[in-house]
């Protein structure tokens, strides 16, 4: 997806469709997809290496190296990386399969690239 990079570490099936697990990798200055929500999923987010910044509501944090950030579902949120390196984040999506929208979400950014962030 051009500038961010996602690897799956647990699927659906691997899980009984209880959750899943996966890496997001951005470079620096990229923005995410935009803010979303999910009507029935929670998703918690590591910071794996740098500083990922998330909406979360209304409000954007920054969120260091060994951060845990908790989205509930129904809560508006997204992610950039608005520092000058790469920074990564594990994220567990639960319950389901996330996996499932990776076509869909790849298809969007092949016709909308990451933009820089500033």
């Amino acid at each position: 997806m051009g500038r961010i990079q996602a690897n799956f570490k647990a699927d659906s099936e691997e899980t009984a469709n209880q959750y899943s697990i996966s890496e997001w990798w951005m470079e620096a200055n990229t923005k995410g997809i935009g803010a979303h929500s999910h009507d029935h999923e929670n998703e918690i987010f590591y910071v794996l290496e740098g500083t990922m910044s998330f909406l979360v509501g209304d409000e954007w944090r920054d969120a260091k190296q060994g951060s845990f950030i908790f989205v509930p579902a129904g809560v508006q949120h997204d992610f950039e990386n608005r520092s000058e390196r790469r920074a990564g984040v594990l994220n567990v999506f639960a319950p389901g399969a996330f996996e499932s929208n990776m076509p869909e979400i790849v298809d969007w950014f092949k016709d909308h690239p990451p933009e820089d962030v500033r």
